[in-house]
């Protein structure tokens, strides 16, 4: 398997598929690349399509805590390592929610680096982000959990597009450990780029579905707003999982935008 070795020696895996424009996806708060399952495969019909596990999911290692205690500046510099191996100078970044938090980051530190921004169910952190319901962050803490993962699956899917696909709900949700998940929290929960999304200068995309009450619409609109050569697209009755249950919708539109 491939890996890429972060500043702290950190052992990271990666996978590549396809040719053309190069995009790098980054996935949520505890998920691995299994998220993007279905969807890298079509954006590698036109794209180079680099699947990276964030460090403490998937094979990637963790690192020391209490010498490198998580967050978007530190994932970012993975996604750095990450393309130093692969030889890239520049590539695109699709980051869904935890995972745009980190593109946000890597396009401020890593400007030259970062070609195209797609951020997807996401935003800017800190006290100008739109706040989710509490009931959310318990499911997020505890998604290890039986009623943790139950409680993820509605805030991601509806209850129609969960039951005719429990096989792709299964591989999509959290499976990492208790340790990775609060520390994954922690760098979310710490991740604030008011101040910085005006000096991002790579083209962006925003999309969000209009009714997820994990990361609400409002902050697809801040980040639009903030954030200069942006476009936003809102889809209707989306929940966080949107990029899944409307993949016939989205990833044309995505696909279109990163070549």
């Amino acid at each position: 398997m491939p890996f890429a070795t972060a500043t702290d020696g950190s052992r990271l895996w990666f996978d590549a598929l396809g040719e053309g424009n190069p995009v790098v996806l980054l996935s949520g708060q505890s998920l691995d690349h299994r998220m993007w399952i279905g969807l890298a495969e079509e954006l590698a019909q036109d794209l180079q399509v680099v699947l990276v596990d964030n460090r403490g999911t998937g094979s990637s290692e963790l690192g020391d805590l209490r010498e490198n205690p998580l967050s978007t500046t530190l994932f970012a510099d993975d996604v750095v390592a990450v393309l130093d191996e692969l030889g890239l100078a520049r590539a695109s970044v699709y980051g869904f929610s935890m995972g745009g938090r980190i593109a946000q980051q890597l396009a401020v530190t890593h400007p030259d680096r970062v070609d195209r921004l797609v951020l997807s169910a996401t935003g800017p952190g800190g006290p100008h982000q739109a706040k989710r319901p509490r009931s959310a962050d318990q499911a997020l803490l505890g998604g290890n959990t039986e009623a943790g993962r139950a409680a993820l699956v509605d805030l991601f899917f509806s209850r129609e597009f969960a039951s005719q696909r429990g096989d792709l709900v299964d591989v999509i949700l959290p499976s990492t450990t208790r340790e990775s998940m609060r520390a994954h929290f922690a760098a979310s929960a710490g991740h604030d780029a008011w101040a910085l999304l005006p000096s991002i200068e790579a083209p962006t995309l925003v999309m969000h579905g209009d009714a997820d009450q994990l990361t609400p619409p409002d902050n697809a609109r801040i980040l639009a707003d903030r954030i200069p050569d942006s476009r936003i697209a809102l889809i209707a009755d989306g929940r966080h999982g949107y990029l899944h249950e409307f993949a016939l919708q989205v990833t044309p539109f995505a696909a279109d935008f990163l070549a």
